[in-house]
């Protein structure tokens, strides 16, 4: 049942909120607390000596006519993402409560994309899957064209239009998969992998979902969307679309393109490895170039997912595992940036480089040192979280699947290092602008409040704690990686 309370939790929050009476300031810090709660209380029970086996469990009638049903389920793979989305959605209430109260129209909007989120993790069947899929556009959408910046109509209108013509390939790529395989049970058809399907179907169907799946990760070239979105989004929904969002398009290709085509996925890879070296390097590029610090933190998340789809690509249990980590050490680190963007953003009236000048650290010695930490963290460093997706990817590209050109992949792998060095360099050109030197700026600078320490004191720690102690997450993630690959290799 827990799986369904984290579904009516968020829902029924959304639907109460117009109720007369309600206190608006606190009621998404207390509704998505308690769906916090629940998704702690799921990680507490959860069985970690069988993480491959799906829990919490609920699978009931949906649509029998057509053969739908309401099927959902944790294993070791979505349980750290449920427990991200749960935790976020709370941090971004909690540090909500620096303003005003929020209209009820913006709380029931983040809820209902709570809703969505939760409920892409926790889908077992195709059709389930892709009708969450759909459920976050139309609040993401919504936040960006009602509270964002001055561009956000046309963010808006991109973003949705992107993510609505992905779609109808991954609606395709997915029945074309349950038409030919007779069922859309997720769990059935990755056991079979690929059984049932013939070798053209699998080809088809991975290059559909696929192309409709590297649309929300992003993948270059169908990144263009988000560098917009990002920019003009309130702080909160720029902290969910990186934070979690774009972890719907990788984790579908993880958990539906390579275990229910294989086949696929092993004539495609090379090329979705391709494009992943390739955005690596691009993202770092077009970060060096930005001068808009919301801007420079959505291309580095191009150039970040590109490493997990670089994983993907390499179709082995290491790669998959580097790209599961990845996931969560995104989510964790760029949504703390963004939150630090947007305080940054707030005290000195401008987001561009050059109009907050350097001297923070001396004007703002909270701010500037934690932004000096998630951008430490971002570019890789040994002891942090972003290091070990990154490295395990390139790891996972040096021995990829038997059958893939190992002399492309290490290409790819030389890309990608270049890539984190280039990484490297425009965090350091990032913090040298505004961190060190004199200020221009001969007004005093607001004191961090406890609001923003709240949001901002847990990623921190987690970033930490990742990072120190990596074993924790692989050995949740390894097992079902496994199974899903047919056993490892």
């Amino acid at each position: 049942m827990i799986s369904i309370v984290l579904l009516v939790v968020p829902l029924a929050g959304a639907l109460l909120l117009f109720v007369p009476g309600v206190d608006r300031r606190w009621y998404g810090v207390g509704v998505s607390g308690v769906t916090l709660a629940v998704a702690l209380g799921a990680a507490a029970g959860f069985g970690y000596g069988h993480p491959g086996r799906m829990q919490y469990g609920v699978n009931a009638a949906w649509a029998p006519a057509i053969g739908l049903r309401f099927h959902l389920g944790i294993d070791g793979i979505s349980l750290p993402l449920v427990v991200l989305t749960a935790l976020l959605t709370f941090l971004c209430f909690v540090y909500s409560l620096r303003y005003p109260p929020s209209g009820r129209l913006f709380t029931a909007l983040l809820l209902v994309l709570e809703v969505g989120l939760l409920g892409t993790f926790l889908a077992l069947d195709l059709v389930l899957f892709f009708v969450f899929f759909e459920v976050v556009l139309i609040p993401m959408y919504a936040i960006i064209a009602l509270w964002g910046g001055p561009g956000r109509r046309r963010a808006a209108y991109k973003f949705i239009l992107y993510t609505l013509l992905g779609s109808g390939f991954l609606l395709v790529g997915i029945l074309l998969i349950g038409v030919n395989a007779g069922t859309l049970d997720m769990v059935a058809l990755a056991q079979r992998h690929g059984a049932g399907l013939s070798h053209g179907v699998q080809v088809t169907a991975f290059l559909l979902v696929g192309l409709g799946l590297a649309v929300k990760a992003p993948m270059w070239p169908l990144h263009t969307w988000l560098p917009d979105a990002h920019t003009e989004a309130p702080t909160v929904g720029s902290v969910l679309l990186a934070g979690v969002l774009l972890k719907m398009g990788t984790y579908g290709f993880i958990r539906i393109a390579v275990p229910m085509a294989p086949a696929g996925a092993s004539v495609w890879a090379p090329w979705l490895g391709l494009l992943a070296a390739i955005g690596i390097v691009y993202g770092a590029l077009a970060c060096l170039a930005q001068n808009d610090l919301k801007r420079m933190i959505a291309y580095s998340s191009v150039g970040h997912m590109g490493f997990v789809l670089l994983g993907i690509a390499t179709l082995t249990p290491v790669g998959l595992n580097a790209a599961l980590f990845g996931n969560i050490a995104h989510g964790l680190i760029t949504g703390l940036l963004f939150f630090l963007a947007g305080s940054v953003k707030e005290r000195y009236g401008t987001g561009e480089l050059s109009g907050i000048g350097g001297g923070m650290l001396s004007k703002a010695p909270r701010l500037g040192a934690i932004l000096t930490f998630a951008c430490v963290a971002s570019l890789g460093l040994p002891g942090l979280a972003g290091f070990w997706g990154e490295m395990l990817a390139l790891l996972g590209s040096y021995q990829p699947a038997p059958g893939l050109p190992r002399a492309t992949f290490l290409t790819f792998m030389a890309l990608g290092g270049l890539g984190a060095v280039l990484t490297a360099a425009y965090f350091l050109r990032l913090l040298s602008a505004i961190t060190h030197g004199p200020s221009i700026r001969k007004a005093p600078v607001a004191a961090l409040n406890r609001y923003e320490y709240l949001a901002w004191v847990p990623l921190i720690a987690l970033t930490l704690a990742v990072g120190l102690w990596p074993k924790a997450l692989l050995d949740l993630t390894t097992a079902p990686v496994q199974l899903l690959l047919g056993g490892g290799r």
